[in-house]
């Protein structure tokens, strides 16, 4: 009689024990993270946050949930897995700091059809990392090993933060008023949107992520596209705390055509100036490489600005200083408007030559097929 084989859940192609080593490797990153209201420690089924120990009397809770997008797959081609956390971080608390709110704690979901312990830890040391940056603790996650789910080296992130703001004191204000000026804070890059794109374009001009940049040939194409989204949460907070922040808009999918209307009262325009900032190299890049209308652009990418502020004319100079004495490098780009409609808009304009175009243009979240 034949002996029937004994399976097991690794024959299935699941490790529990590499699962049991990354979560030992990343519990220091974890530990790295503390804050003010979290002891993190990694293992068991949930963790506490105490928000009175953050220092908040009242707070209103605010959550928010993202990814990284198709980033991740020049992340896995390119070999190159330590930033794509940070990624993940910054596209969640940065959607939270213009709610006014603090960003508290962070989980994140990892998933993978075979678990490689050293790929998960880098990707999490970026999560860590980020959560660094934005003040807030990495207080628990999953890792799910699913074979058949994804292609050989593939992975998929998610990330939840939880931010709190005092009650009463959340953004944007009801104060956006005409007259108010508009501040843009620069991004690093191509931060986490319209990389679909980016991978359709970098595949027809049929470039290795292993060559130099075009934009920048000290670096590898991988290394330059991989560029961590910024966090504003650190620079912003104080500001916000002072009062001297009417509204904030996180410059993500969509672009400034898009986010910039989600934070503005009825009535009212932002009137938007593109020759007030130049395009970063790789933006220009891509315009070039994929012969990018103008209207495109502005609603693809964020075209170098990757968070604007809405702040009272009087108040402008003296943000302005406050932020770039924190790191930023901020451009006054426009203002206020009224606007004969109820529903707010942006309109983008550029007089010609500017950003590389031969004609003035003008784009617009109102635009026709928009």
């Amino acid at each position: 009689m034949t002996e029937q084989k004994s399976y097991t859940y690794k024959d299935a192609g699941v490790d529990i024990v590499a699962g049991d080593d990354l979560v030992d490797a990343i519990k220091p990153l974890a530990r790295s993270t503390r804050r003010p209201g979290s002891e993190v420690d990694l293992g068991g089924f949930g963790a506490f946050f105490d928000p009175r120990a953050a220092g908040f009397k009242d707070p209103i809770l605010v959550a928010g949930t993202d990814g990284v997008g198709t980033k991740l797959k020049v992340a896995i081609e390119a070999k190159h897995h330590d930033t794509v956390g940070i990624d993940l971080v910054a596209m969640c608390v940065n959607d939270l700091v213009v709610q006014g709110a603090e960003p508290l704690f962070f989980l994140d979901y990892y998933a993978t059809g075979k678990l490689d312990v050293a790929a998960g830890r880098a990707v999490i040391a970026g999560i860590a990392e980020g959560c660094r940056q934005a003040g807030c603790a990495l207080i628990g996650g999953e890792t799910a090993e699913m074979p058949g789910m994804y292609a050989a080296g593939d992975y998929d992130l998610a990330g939840f933060a939880v931010g709190a703001v005092e009650r009463g004191e959340h953004l944007p204000r009801p104060t956006i008023a005409p007259g108010d000026v508009i501040l843009g804070l620069a991004s690093s890059g191509v931060h986490s949107n319209g990389y679909s794109l980016v991978r359709r374009l970098v595949g027809d001009q049929g470039l290795s992520y292993d060559a130099p940049a075009p934009f920048a040939p000290e670096k590898t194409l991988g290394e330059a596209l991989l560029t961590p989204t910024r966090i504003y949460v650190k620079t912003l907070l104080p500001e916000i705390r002072a009062g001297r922040i009417k509204g904030l808009a996180h410059i993500t999918g969509g672009g400034i055509t898009e986010n910039i209307p989600r934070v503005l009262p009825a009535n009212t325009a932002a009137v938007i100036d593109a020759g007030a900032w130049a395009l970063p190299p790789v933006i220009a890049w891509l315009k070039d490489i994929g012969r990018i209308a103008p209207k495109e652009l502005v609603r693809t990418f964020n075209c170098g600005i990757g968070m604007v502020a809405v702040v009272a004319a009087e108040d402008a100079v003296q943000v302005s200083k406050n932020l770039a004495a924190a790191g930023e490098r901020v451009t006054v780009i426009g203002d206020i408007e009224h606007y004969p409609s109820a529903e707010p808009a942006t309109v983008v304009s550029a007089a010609a030559g500017v950003w590389g175009y031969a004609e003035a243009w003008r784009a617009s979240n109102l635009d026709e097929g928009q």
